[in-house]
């Protein structure tokens, strides 16, 4: 299985961009049923990722951290900062605001099995495609490796 990430993935696929508002992000997810999305500048440079998972903060909400007091002083077991990135993010109303940051990539012409080893290794599901500038050309999921591999025998 000699191919290349360009012979799989979905060329030109939907993106947003940071300052697209979230209900219009979630909203194209569930139309299209897609699990995520490539976040791009204006110039079509991969800025981001948004995902089911990003989303789900503003459902839940979020656990304060834990602390214990003594004496009266509040002493926190985890990083308050921490606590306040999750609250900010729950409270976003812009894809910029609760995407994810330096997402994962591969090119147009990396291979079929480097793709599938970072999936395994990252634990993701899709992967935004992007050429030599670092402007998303495509997007490929496991579903698409899984595809490709069953046509192949």
């Amino acid at each position: 299985m000699n191919k290349t990430v360009a012979d799989i993935m979905t060329p030109s696929p939907i993106t947003v961009n940071p300052d697209t508002p979230l209900n219009e992000a979630i909203t194209i997810l569930a139309e299209k049923k897609l699990s995520g999305l490539p976040v791009v500048d204006k110039d079509n440079k991969l800025v981001g990722v948004i995902s089911e998972s990003d989303l789900m903060w503003q459902e839940t909400g979020v656990e304060p951290p834990p602390y214990i007091m003594i004496l009266d002083s509040v002493i926190y077991l985890q990083n308050p900062n921490r606590y306040e990135k999750d609250v900010h993010k729950a409270l976003g109303q812009s894809v910029g605001e609760v995407m994810t940051n330096k997402p994962i990539t591969v090119k147009v012409d990396d291979t079929v099995k480097k793709a599938a080893q970072i999936f395994h290794e990252k634990k993701i599901s899709r992967l935004p495609v992007v050429d030599g500038d670092g402007n998303v050309v495509g997007i490929v999921t496991q579903g698409d490796i899984i595809q490709a591999m069953a046509l192949d025998h």
